[in-house]
């Protein structure tokens, strides 16, 4: 499993979403879908038996979509590199996600590449196209992008990550330099790091924005036992009343999961009535009580 997933907020468009994504990259699924129990249905809004989330792959990377109202939207604080050697595949994928979608960077040659483009597809996604010479295992890369209040805080947090998780390491920082005005010389123009065997990328952006990191798209930590939970929730929650069913947000405000592997296979059970009564002990948490789960499953 992977230790860290990206997770996507949707307001009701989360299948059709799922399956446009899925069509789009090589070795990609659909894979289980969850739906809303009558605990669920209450607390959210949604429809009982509506689908709820859906797990799928893309280049073989592993990412949940939820359809959970109207109340996030994305924005391209947070947005996915998606790495190319073939200028074709650039620009097929291009002509895909920019139909419907929002041009943010043109298409075209930069200094850091030959061919690159940021773009927001039809749902709001946003995704920065790359063709690069190099070999890159990880063909689809989160990216972070630190502004307003978190402006020049790029490479504080990807220390601050990296001493978070175990299995972690900064493999790269490039600092602006005094020729990119108004961006400050030290802040970081393009970071690449590890966490969990994932690869992430950070930025600094002093120019003028609407938006900064929200709920719309968090990272969820798959967590094998309370001790791991414990761990991370201590680490990164910093923002109490954010808190509500594993979810939190660091100081930086970006939001984080902190899931028990043991969740989805309760939640999943065939015995409606044992899924139902942990789904609504569940609700009642901030971090997640892997014991409290297993009492109501057994109730």
């Amino acid at each position: 499993m992977q230790k860290i997933t990206p997770f996507l907020w949707f307001d009701t468009q989360a299948e059709e979403a799922v399956n446009f994504y899925s069509s789009l990259f090589k070795d990609s699924k659909v894979g289980n879908a969850s739906r809303y129990d009558e605990a669920g249905a209450a607390a959210s809004g949604r429809p009982e038996g509506s689908v709820m989330t859906v797990s799928f792959q893309l280049n073989g990377q592993e990412f949940t979509a939820i359809n959970g109202g109207p109340h996030f939207k994305f924005n391209p604080s947070v947005s996915f590199f998606v790495i190319f050697k073939s200028e074709a595949d650039v620009d097929n994928l291009w002509g895909k996600l920019s139909e419907g979608g929002k041009v943010l960077m043109e298409l075209q040659k930069y200094d850091w590449s030959k061919k690159y483009g940021w773009v927001q597809d039809k749902y709001g996604l946003s995704w920065q196209l790359m063709l690069t010479e190099d070999e890159i295992k990880q063909k689809i890369i989160p990216s972070l992008l630190f502004v307003d209040k978190v402006y020049g805080k790029a490479e504080e947090a990807i220390n601050f990550y990296t001493s978070v998780f175990r299995n972690a390491k900064v493999e790269s920082i490039y600092k602006y330099g005094p020729d990119y005005k108004p961006n400050d010389e030290n802040a970081v123009m393009y970071a690449d790091f590890i966490l969990e065997g994932n690869k992430f990328a950070a930025m600094d952006s002093a120019n003028d924005h609407n938006f900064t990191f929200n709920e719309a798209i968090s990272f969820v930590v798959n967590c094998e036992n309370q001790e791991e939970v414990d761990y991370y929730w201590e680490k990164l929650s910093a923002v109490p009343q954010s808190e509500m069913c594993g979810w939190l947000k660091d100081k930086y405000g970006l939001s984080w999961q902190i899931v028990p592997t043991v969740l989805s296979k309760l939640l999943t059970d065939k015995d409606a009535k044992k899924s139902q009564r942990v789904m609504q002990a569940m609700l009642q948490m901030k971090k997640i009580e892997i014991a409290d789960l297993e009492k109501a499953y057994k109730k």
